[in-house]
C-alpha cells in the first residue's frame, strides 16, 4: 500500500527555536500528502515541565515534577464528527499561543531538567495516529540592572586562621580576597585580587581561585541530590613561612551557564560562589573562603551609557553540561 503521508512537521515562526516569557509561540503545523486522505482529527499540544529524576528504570528512587505550560487545542476537527478528506499536496494548520510570564529558563542537568515541547498527533479513521514533536527554548533573563545595586560594586572578604596546635606549627596565615563586582553574565570575567600573609611556620603548599556551580533538586519538598562542578580555575604555587603572595587583578573566566536560581522553578535550584582556597604543605585542613555571586543575562550599564540603549538578546541559552557524557567515554 503506498504510504499517503509524505512529511508531518512542526514549523515554529522563530528559527532560533528561542523565546522569552510573555512572548508569542507562533508556527504551523506542515504535512504533505500523496493521496485524498480521511483525517479524524490534528491534535497540537504546548508542554513545558520540570522534571526531578534521582535513579531510573526499577532503580529509580526519587520523582517529582511540576508543569509550566499545559495547553491543547485542535487544530482540525471536531469530537464526535465525521472524518475530513484531505486532498493530495501540502497543507498548513497555524498555531500561536502567548506564553506565559515567570517561566524558568530551559535547563539540563544529570538529575532534572526543565524542558518546552510541541507535540502534534494526526488521527486517521482506521485507528493509525501519526506523530511528531519539536523543541524549544526559554530564556527568563536577569537584567543586573535591575538587581541590588550593591552587587554592581566591590566586595572582600578577610580571615585570619591558626596554623598548628600550641608550638607545632604555630602562627597564622592571614588571607583578603576581593572580587571586583558580585553578579556577572556569561562571557566575562571575574576580576580577583588576593594578598595572602603566611605568619606561619608552615609552608603553603599552594594558592588556587575556582568558580563552581552548585545545583540542588528538590523532590517532594526535600533534597533529592546534590551536584557542585568547578567550572574554571586559576593557581599559584607555593609560599614559605614568612612570605606574602598577592594576586593582582587576575581573571576567573566565567563560561556559557544559565542564570542563577532557574527562577520560577521550584525544583531545581542553581548557585554560582568563587572559592578561594589556601593548601598547606602539612596536614592542616584547608583554608577556604566563599564568595557568592549572582550570573544574569544582561549586564551592568555604565554610567555613561545611553539613558536606553539597544537591547541585544542572547542568541542562544547555554545549557551544554559536558560531565553528562562523562560516564560514557
Amino acid at each position: 500500500m503506498p504510504k499517503k503521508l509524505l512529511k508531518f512537521l512542526i514549523v515554529f515562526d522563530n528559527t532560533s527555536l528561542l523565546y522569552f516569557p510573555g512572548q508569542f509561540l507562533s508556527g504551523k503545523v506542515l504535512m504533505e500528502l500523496q493521496d485524498d486522505t480521511p483525517v479524524l482529527g490534528l491534535h497540537f499540544h504546548v508542554i513545558g515541565e520540570g522534571v526531578v529524576r534521582v535513579g531510573s528504570g526499577r532503580h529509580e528512587r526519587l520523582f517529582d515534577k511540576e508543569n509550566y505550560i499545559d495547553f491543547r487545542m485542535r487544530l482540525l476537527g471536531e469530537p464526535g464528527h465525521s472524518a475530513s478528506i484531505l486532498s493530495p499536496g501540502i497543507h498548513s494548520f497555524p498555531f500561536k499561543l502567548g506564553l506565559p510570564m515567570g517561566l524558568p529558563s530551559t535547563f539540563l542537568g544529570t538529575h532534572g531538567w526543565v524542558q518546552y515541547f510541541c507535540k502534534a498527533a494526526l488521527r486517521e479513521p482506521n485507528g493509525l495516529t501519526h506523530k511528531n514533536q519539536q523543541v524549544f527554548i526559554v530564556m527568563n533573563p536577569i537584567d543586573l540592572n535591575l538587581e541590588p545595586p550593591v552587587l554592581s560594586q566591590e566586595f572582600e572578604l578577610e580571615v585570619e586562621h591558626k596554623l598548628g596546635v600550641g608550638c607545632v606549627g604555630g602562627g597564622s596565615v592571614r588571607c583578603r580576597v576581593s572580587l571586583d563586582r558580585g553578579a556577572y553574565i556569561p562571557g566575562q570575567s571575574v576580576v580577583l585580587s588576593a594578598h595572602i600573609v603566611n605568619n606561619s611556620r608552615t609552608a603553603l603548599r599552594c594558592t588556587r581561585a575556582a568558580l563552581t556551580e552548585t545545583i540542588q533538586y528538590i523532590a517532594h519538598g526535600k533534597v533529592a541530590a546534590r551536584e557542585v562542578r568547578e567550572l574554571s580555575r586559576l593557581a599559584h604555587g607555593k609560599t614559605r613561612a614568612g612570605e606574602t603572595d598577592r594576586w593582582r587583578g587576575e581573571l576567573l573566566y566565567v563560561p556559557p551557564l544559565p542564570p542563577t536560581n532557574l527562577r520560577g522553578c521550584h525544583l531545581i535550584s542553581v548557585q554560582y560562589d568563587v572559592f578561594f582556597i589556601i593548601e598547606p604543605k602539612s596536614l592542616e585542613k584547608e583554608i577556604k573562603l566563599q564568595l557568592p555571586i549572582l550570573l544574569g543575562t544582561y549586564p551592568f550599564r555604565d554610567d555613561d551609557d545611553e539613558a536606553h540603549p539597544p537591547t541585544h538578546y542572547p542568541s542562544t541559552l547555554p545549557i551544554f553540561r559536558p560531565w553528562l557524557n562523562e560516564k560514557q567515554t
